[in-house]
């Protein structure tokens, strides 16, 4: 039921452009960017920003006024060998290379001064072990549940049963794992109202994983990393660096949600937002 920033400038007479980024794949209000590519996790990330450069290079009545770039290696490094692996290090240091990439292609257009950079992260990432997982098929018969999101947040709801039965089953079956049932989701989650949420949502700890496989089908091991779990906690946080015109130099600011920035680039480009979560009062503070 939300609006992205591409859809909210194309619609208002602006062009948009997306490589990659989750969701520009589908037509959202009727309405897709300007210019958009279909997934291929084959295509080089240097050859995403040569792309975005390109982009730039339009002439003025075909150039995009908002464009994301979109990598994933370090979350699949994180995911696979763990936040603190030599792995997801040497994935920072190949995506600062391509940022380095993207800036050096900016100043020799000219550029560089007058485009605003927003680079961040969709969530941060806990590292997990064979050591602490929770076997949701000892607490429940998984032939008679729905499930439709995993570890470390699973929601689900009885194919037959009540609700009120399946909660009783699983409300306190771990210590580790903390079970909402829809109308006590917390407030901060923004996770309610749909049609499509379920009934009940089992959270893992921090750290912990939620095995949803019945018992002799799951070879998958959990040693390495993961996210989805409660967004207060500091290994959930991200990445927010801005540079450009509209920016503030030198300027550091406090731990701020991610659910804002869409009020602030909408402020940046001029737009009127669509209704949101977040609020620019939050971030107002690091504009010129």
């Amino acid at each position: 039921g939300g609006e992205p920033l591409w859809v909210t400038a194309e619609k208002q007479g602006q062009i948009s452009a997306t490589y990659f980024w989750v969701g520009l794949e589908a037509e959202i209000m009727g309405v897709r960017p300007r210019y958009w590519k279909a997934y291929d996790g084959k295509v080089p990330n240097a050859e995403r920003v040569q792309q975005a450069l390109a982009w730039l290079d339009l002439p003025a009545t075909e150039r995009p006024t908002f464009i994301t770039l979109y990598f994933s290696h370090t979350d699949d490094a994180g995911h696979d060998h763990g936040p603190e692996s030599q792995e997801v290090i040497a994935s920072i240091q190949a995506a600062d290379t391509l940022v380095g990439q993207l800036l050096a292609g900016l100043e020799a257009r000219g550029w560089l001064e007058k485009v605003n950079i927003i680079i961040t992260s969709d969530h941060g990432m806990a590292a997990t072990s064979d050591e602490r997982v929770i076997k949701l098929s000892e607490y429940v018969d998984l032939k008679t549940v729905e499930i439709i999101d995993s570890t470390p947040t699973v929601t689900l709801r009885p194919k037959q049963s009540s609700v009120d039965s399946l909660y009783l089953k699983l409300a306190n079956a771990h210590p580790h794992m903390k079970v909402y049932r829809k109308e006590n989701f917390p407030a901060r989650f923004h996770y309610d109202g749909h049609r499509r949420i379920m009934p009940l949502m089992c959270l893992a700890d921090d750290g912990w994983a939620i095995n949803t496989r019945a018992p002799g089908s799951e070879t998958r091991s959990f040693n390495g990393g993961a996210h989805g779990y409660d967004n207060l906690l500091p290994a959930m946080r991200a990445t927010f660096i801005a540079h450009g015109p509209a920016f503030k130099r030198g300027l550091t600011v406090a731990p701020f949600q991610n659910i804002h920035l869409y009020n602030l680039m909408a402020k940046i480009l001029r737009l009127k937002p669509a209704r949101n979560d977040g609020s620019l009062d939050s971030v107002r503070v690091m504009l010129r």
